[in-house]
């Protein structure tokens, strides 16, 4: 539909009916999605955190959840670098530098940091313009805030059960509204596809088809070669993983989204991969904000080295770790949202590369988010599993049944 667009008569700046049919269908899914991500981000998080108290060892599987997300980050930064050295990105794409023009939005250190520290109690700001009052949210925030209150709720104990049985509940309902929309989510897709081939054209997207390909490359390495290794060293099936995992898999490419995602993850992980329920609300939520081996790990690395190249600026062994070091320690920035602008910028301002290359990429951003989004998910699933097999409290025969088809709904 994207091609047929330009045909059916776009008239500069007037857009045409196809045009404004993809436009608004892309984004009212966006929007819908978006929506549903602050409460989920406070309720899911307050809600895994107080289910800590009904783990055995909990600060134990909490520290071995966060190794191993931080070990499977390392290596899929690695493989993203090691793809964009060896295919040389960004040099001889064949763009002009003038194609190339910084995001509305970035992230820096200071800002990342200062980020943190939340505005309000729920984390929205609110902006004046001739369009009349918008609100927007911080994720990093409310994070921040669900963290302290899931802390909160574990320091006050009986008295707090109330409340808990409150966040539970509405959970419940938030989830199953977030799974009303999910459900557009091939639409949603199409229109997201469809309006990028008008807004950037077939020459951008063609010129950049190495990157799209590397990228995939990357993703398909992690998910083929890195994920098969930890499970086969951790004594897990290839093949039951994911063959239990794939529905919140597809569903993650579809959706672009890790948070919107998250009840078929957590759903697959419980059901079809043996994970005990009381860990699996903690591990899974928590990863759908935080553990991001496409979006925060193998896309920042391809996407800095195609930047480096196209402006020509070198990069020496400093750079590559310090690229490591952030999507390892950074992945919260995309806080489970479709796409990782900030992410990406947080990365090329630390290595001091211009921002105008976002702009460049943002032309086959549903593209690749697709991909990235799909390995998130695969990722989010694949630590309580090896987690849970090596403290010996998965129930492998769940783990290997061939009847493991779960999903929430």
């Amino acid at each position: 539909m994207g091609p047929a667009a330009p045909a059916t008569g776009d008239a500069d700046p007037v857009p045409n009916w196809l045009t404004v049919t993809l436009d608004t269908i892309g984004t009212t899914f966006i929007t819908l999605l978006k929506a549903l991500v602050p409460p989920l981000i406070f309720l899911a998080v307050v809600a895994s955190i107080a289910n800590l108290r009904e783990v055995t060892g909990a600060a134990r599987l909490a520290w071995k959840t966060l190794l191993w997300f931080g070990i499977t980050a390392l290596i899929s930064v690695g493989v993203g670098m090691a793809v964009g050295a060896v295919m040389n990105l960004g040099a001889n794409t064949g763009l002009s530098a003038d194609a190339a023009q910084a995001p509305d939005k970035s992230g820096t250190w200071l800002d990342f940091l200062t980020g943190l520290v939340p505005s309000n109690f729920i984390g929205l700001t609110a902006s004046a313009s001739d369009d009349g009052v918008k609100l927007t949210f911080n994720a990093l925030q409310i994070l921040v805030i669900s963290i302290a209150v899931g802390i909160a709720t574990l320091s006050v104990g009986e008295k707090a059960e109330p409340f808990l049985a409150f966040v539970r509940a509405a959970l419940e309902v938030v989830q199953k509204v977030l799974w009303w929309v999910i459900r557009l989510a091939p639409i949603g897709t199409i229109g997201l596809i469809g309006y990028a081939v008008v807004d950037y054209g077939w020459s951008t997207i063609g010129a950049l088809g190495s990157f799209v390909l590397a990228l995939y490359i990357g993703l398909a390495i992690v998910a083929v070669v890195v994920y098969p290794l930890v499970l086969k060293s951790n004594g897990l099936g290839v093949m039951d993983f994911y063959r239990g995992v794939w529905p919140a898999t597809q569903l993650g490419f579809v959706s672009r989204s890790s948070l919107g995602t998250m009840p078929v993850t957590k759903a697959v992980t419980e059901k079809n991969l043996g994970v005990p329920a009381h860990y699996a609300s903690f591990a899974v939520p928590f990863g759908s904000v935080s553990k991001m081996d496409g979006c925060a790990a193998v896309y920042p690395a391809l996407a800095a080295i195609f930047v480096a190249n196209f402006f020509q600026v070198p990069l020496g062994v400093t750079d590559y770790l310090l690229i490591a070091f952030v999507s390892v320690l950074g992945s919260a920035a995309t806080a489970g949202m479709t796409g990782a602008v900030v992410m990406l910028t947080l990365t090329l301002s630390t290595l001091g590369l211009p921002l105008a290359g976002v702009g460049l990429l943002m032309a086959v951003d549903p593209i690749v988010d697709m991909g990235r989004t799909a390995l998130n998910v695969t990722g989010q699933a694949l630590v309580p599993a090896v987690v849970s097999k090596r403290e010996g409290i998965l129930d492998e025969a769940a783990y290997r049944s061939r009847e493991n088809t779960a999903v929430a709904g």
